[in-house]
């Protein structure tokens, strides 16, 4: 249909409209003003300004993964693409579609350095799909409909746009572009009929079930086959939610400090198949789980990326799919039977046990916290995480028990936590969300407690405080014990519950196990964030071993 003449920056607007995009997060730049005055007149679209351009693209990260449309970002030019960068990384090592569109220099002065110009082909060739700087007003809607099919196709990713500043002004008549929709990849009859019968040649299966591209159906029809075959099934690093961690299915998570019994059923399995994971150095335990590159697992290899496939691991059977489409076909033909029940009741009990709950030092047992919010909270419940040992406590004691309720960086990004909790609750706001950060983790990101409050976000934040950047602590102690560089942070932190007052949020501190439920139920009653910090004991620095038994262990 033909439009009447417009600026490329409507034209860009009205190209997000077109393709379904409800909230787009930003710092405000001059370098895109015209698409801010644009997104004036549009108002499909909810524009939430953040207060650092990390957790703006992180937010979009998040989004992107709950929503599974490309979250947009917009940043400015130089300083403000390099914080939002942060975000990028994240969205490309965990394969979710996002879009990050960056305010560049007028045209007449790139490539003369001109002020804070960056090449952001070179910049983020590396940790996008695509970039594809827009030149030519006339082409905005072939980029951005192609920035839309490039981000959802094959292995999900992050594609960037750099808009020139004058170029957005530009008039163009063009009409607009259709819904961008990733063509699936499914796989083929003869191809399901080999896993079935590899399957069924088995005496010791297990599947593992990653990546990103899953949706409930699937994930619902994937959990009666596997129940139903009475299969072992691991999850790859922080997507434990796509199978019930109730069911008598599921074994556990190949991630960071992975429970040893389950990498040693990995390694004695003769039949491992694999669904939407990339097979990388955290989910195959550093790459050692298997031989390389000839694995002694007859190993089958589902992914969305052809690329993917024998990128490390040259697989028996490989098969390009969808993994959420792969997991449906092998489903609507009945489940397989095998002499495995045994062995799936071992790898079960492991599980069990290697998660039963545990008492730490000092007068908070995180076992006993999170023990209380699986039994209090609804199970759609999202949780959300940056990186650090604190996480521990959630990945290893909580049990996830519905799709899409884990919110967490799988490349292992500090700071993450706190956005990512508010793209939950813009994307679900009738979910509880909850987001746990350590100390350390949370003042990464800590200045988006204004957005929260802004947009009235009802989100619950936990501060695991220690005073220690507790993961890097932890490694400090077993290679170099007693020599505390760098990683006390007890000196510097401020008062956690004060500061979280300071931005209108509820806040309170807990220093005793048995005082945290009141204390949840009241920062819950809260119209608005709320915070609650909870003094750790810096000797519970992992649930199996002191920060005085890990250095004691290092000095031999």
């Amino acid at each position: 249909m033909s439009r009447p003449p417009r600026t490329a920056a409507r034209i860009l607007v009205d190209q997000l409209v077109l393709q379904g995009v409800d909230r787009v997060f930003c710092v405000p730049g001059e370098s895109f003003l015209a698409v801010l005055d644009a997104l004036h007149d549009s108002p499909e679209i909810e524009l939430v300004t953040c207060r650092h351009e990390g957790g703006a693209s992180m937010m979009a990260e998040a989004y992107g993964k709950l929503t599974g449309r490309p979250g947009v970002v917009f940043c400015s030019r130089g300083p403000g693409a390099t914080n939002g960068s942060s975000g990028l990384h994240v969205a490309f090592q965990d394969s979710t579609p996002m879009i990050m569109f960056i305010g560049q220099n007028p045209r007449d002065v790139l490539t003369r350095e001109g002020f804070q110009e960056i090449d952001y082909r070179r910049m983020f060739g590396t940790q996008a799909k695509a970039v594809l700087q827009l030149d030519d007003a006339a082409r905005t809607v072939e980029y951005v409909t192609r920035a839309f099919q490039l981000a959802l196709a094959g292995r999900p990713g992050p594609v960037v746009i750099p808009l020139p500043e004058d170029m957005l002004t530009d008039v163009a008549t063009t009409p607009d572009g259709h819904w961008a929709v990733a063509p699936v990849s499914e796989p083929g009859t003869a191809a399901l009929a080999e896993v079935r019968g590899m399957l069924a040649g088995a005496a010791r299966p297990i599947v593992m079930l990653g990546g990103s591209g899953w949706n409930a159906e699937a994930v619902a029809a994937f959990r009666a086959f596997a129940e139903a075959s009475d299969l072992p099934v691991t999850a790859s690093f922080r997507r434990q939610d796509l199978l019930d961690n109730t069911s008598p299915s599921y074994i556990g998570e190949v991630g960071l400090g992975a429970n040893p019994k389950l990498i040693e059923a990995i390694r004695a399995a003769d039949v491992f198949l694999v669904i939407g994971a990339r097979l990388g150095e955290i989910g195959t335990s550093g790459y050692e789980i298997m031989e390389i590159p000839c694995p002694k697992q007859r190993l089958i290899h589902v992914h969305a990326g052809a690329d993917e496939i024998g990128h490390v691991y040259q697989p028996e059977l490989g098969i390009v799919s969808n993994p959420a489409a792969f997991a449906r076909a092998l489903a609507a033909e009945g489940p397989i039977k095998g002499d495995w029940f045994g062995w799936r009741a071992q790898a079960r009990a492991a599980f069990e046990t290697w998660t039963a709950p545990r008492t730490v030092p000092g007068a908070i047992q995180m076992c006993e916290i999170m023990g209380w919010l699986d039994a209090n909270l609804p199970e759609d419940t999202i949780y959300t995480n940056g990186a650090g040992n604190f996480s521990v406590w959630l990945h290893r004691f909580h049990r996830y028990r519905s799709f899409g309720t884990q919110v967490a960086p799988i490349c292992g990004s500090m700071g993450y936590g706190i956005p990512a909790s508010l793209a939950a609750k813009f994307a679900r706001p009738g979910s509880t969300v909850i987001c746990i950060a350590g100390d350390g983790d949370f003042q990464m990101t800590c200045t988006e407690l204004a957005t929260a409050a802004a947009h009235g976000l009802n989100v619950r934040i936990l501060i695991l405080n220690n005073g220690m950047l507790g993961t890097i602590r932890m490694h400090q102690e077993r290679h170099y014990p007693a020599r505390v560089s760098g990683t006390d942070l007890s000196a510097g932190n401020p008062d956690f519950t004060a500061f979280a007052r300071a931005y209108g949020a509820h806040a309170e501190r807990v220093t005793r196990t048995e005082d945290f439920a009141e204390a949840f139920l009241r920062a819950d009653a809260h119209d608005g964030p709320a915070v609650i910090e909870i003094m750790i004991d810096p000797e519970a620095l992992t649930p199996a071993a002191s920060l005085s038994q890990i250095r004691a262990a290092a000095q031999g």
